[in-house]
């Protein structure tokens, strides 16, 4: 059995912080198309400024609810990390109405779905995009005449 890893091309800081921010924004924008209790109305770079703000949101406040909730986390087998994704969503909806910016979620339902399309979107494009180490494992059978 031999393990062959495939390393990310190497990229400086920046890109990667500007390629997840690209990312982010994407899969917000495709939450809004998808899910019919997520509006926004105005101009496209505000969909940037909420991916800034989920992405701070995310980095911020993301261990700390893992912390206080981790019994729930550990019970659901993670699960419970959709309903920590959707009470993000929802802090970034208040956070961006405070800031002028006519993104809205209308339930929290509507953010549990949204959280997931983000999940699923953000991990799609960071696996295209090369952000994302990959582990491949090969397996080779030596056929044994017998």
């Amino acid at each position: 059995m031999t393990y062959q890893q495939i390393p990310a091309p190497a990229r400086p800081e920046w890109q990667r912080l500007l390629l997840r921010w690209l990312i982010s924004s994407l899969a917000i924008f495709v939450a809004i198309w998808i899910v019919p209790g997520i509006h926004f109305s105005g101009p496209g770079w505000h969909i940037g400024v909420i991916a800034l703000l989920f992405g701070l949101l995310n980095a911020l406040l993301r261990p700390l609810l893992y912390l206080l909730t981790c019994p729930l986390v550990i019970l659901t087998l993670g699960l419970f990390g959709l309903v920590i994704n959707a009470i993000l969503l929802i802090l970034t909806s208040a956070l961006a109405d405070q800031l002028n910016i006519a993104f809205h979620i209308d339930s929290f339902w509507d953010a549990f779905w949204g959280g997931l399309v983000i999940s699923f979107v953000t991990t799609a494009l960071s696996l295209l995009a090369g952000d994302v180490n990959v582990r491949v494992v090969t397996i080779r059978r030596e056929s044994n005449d017998l």
